[in-house]
Formats: structure tokens, sequence, C-alpha cells
């Protein structure tokens, strides 16, 4: 799969060979979240504000490493396992996008994340998967199998944030596959302009929103990580969701 980057108005991005971008780094500020669906993939956050949320994460795709960039500066306690099916996309990570290498806190393999999860023996607060082909496909990673494995994987409190593609038809099966496997516990937030979708699931049913709560949470999380969330409660308050 080739791998190009491009620069413009101070943002580096990553492609695989098309105009898609597959992840972007503005270069004044490697540890922010430049894409609006990477901002929305830490809406979990807001539930969990205490610093000490989440001590272990799972990342199913790389990318240029924004998320992994994010949680390991602004929350220091947490341990980061990313599995990446392309060695070339975590050189590209290490060497344009200023992505760590693995350490402690890091643990960054090459492989198959579907077989990762099968495999695994270990519980996670939250599991972010964001992983497409140079088509815009994600292939195992929207199939049921797949989620079920990772619903046995989340710990009782953990969350799951899954990137949507609208790009291609299997949107519909990733939401189809994430309803059965975590039904009332699976929810969609709002799309972002750039045509993806966030999903959000956990292993227990959604209780009513308090908007307010998760108002103030994400005031705190401006404060201090500069990620600001706030449009995104305001769009999930007024959708009554």
């Amino acid at each position: 799969m080739p791998i190009e980057i491009s620069e413009e108005s101070g943002v580096r991005s990553l492609h695989f060979g098309t105009p898609w971008i597959q992840g972007s780094m503005r270069i004044a500020r490697p540890w922010s979240l430049e894409l609006e669906y990477t901002q929305h993939m830490m809406w979990p956050l807001l539930h969990f504000d205490q610093p000490a949320w989440p001590q272990q994460v799972l990342m199913i795709g790389l990318g240029s490493g924004s998320m992994l960039k994010f949680l390991y500066r602004f929350r220091p306690q947490c341990h980061i396992t990313v599995v990446e099916i392309d060695p070339q996309v975590v050189s590209a990570a290490h060497h344009h996008f200023k992505v760590p290498h693995s350490d402690e806190r890091i643990n960054i393999q090459i492989g198959d994340g579907v077989h990762f999860v099968e495999q695994v023996k270990n519980l996670y607060d939250l599991i972010l998967v964001d992983g497409f082909d140079h088509n815009a496909r994600a292939h195992k990673l929207e199939s049921e199998l797949f989620y079920r494995h990772c619903s046995v994987r989340l710990r009782s409190q953990g969350m799951l944030a899954c990137n949507l593609l609208t790009l291609h038809r299997s949107h519909a099966a990733t939401k189809r596959a994430l309803f059965s496997i975590f039904d009332r516990g699976f929810r969609l937030l709002p799309g972002c302009e750039d045509g993806n979708v966030v999903a959000i699931a956990q292993n227990t049913a959604w209780l009513n929103d308090d908007f307010e709560e998760q108002r103030q949470a994400a005031k705190l999380l401006r404060k201090a990580t500069h990620l600001n969330l706030l449009p995104l409660v305001s769009q999930l308050e007024a959708l009554g969701s």
C-alpha cells in the first residue's frame, strides 16, 4: 500500500495513495487532535473525567498516531497498546508525525487487529477502532465476530469508540454488527463535516444523558488539554440523545 505525506497550511497529512486523509497533525501542535472525528473519539472522556481514566487503552489502527499522542500526553497514567497491520504506517508515524516509539507506556505491535482481540487476555477501559485500507474498507473490522471479541475485552465500565466512514456501504454493515453485539449500549454521535461518524458502545444500556454534567466535564477537559467538545455536547443535547 503506497504511503504518501502531504502538507498544507501548517497541517501534515497521511494518505494511502489516494486523496483521502488517513490522519493529520498540525505541525505547531503535534499533540492536538486536528481532525474532527478524532476529537469525537475522545467523547468517552466526558463520562470518566477523572485524570486516572483510562488506565488501559487498546487502539486498532495507528494512522498518523494523533489519538495515541493525545492520550500519551494528557493521560500520563494510561498504558496504550496499538495494533497496526502495515509496518509502513508505523514507520511513517514515527518519522513524519512525531509518534513516540514503544516504551513502558506504549506498546506498538505490527499485526492483525482482528486476530489480536481474539487472542489477547487483557481487559481495557477504552478500545479505539480506526482501521481502513486505501479503498476506505474496514474488512473484518466491521464483522460481528470482531466486535464480540471487543465486547469481551472491555472492563465493566469500559467503552469502545469506532470511526465509521460514509464513503463506502460497509458503514451500514458496521452499524448492524455493533447493534447486534451491544444492543442498547450502542449509539452514534452526530456526523462530522468530513464524512466520518463515530460510534460509541459499552456492554451496559445507556442511561439518560446528563448534558449539564457533560458540559462541565467538557469545560474541564478543554482547560486541561485544549480539546473543545462543548459543540458536540450541544449537538447531542439538541438531538435529545
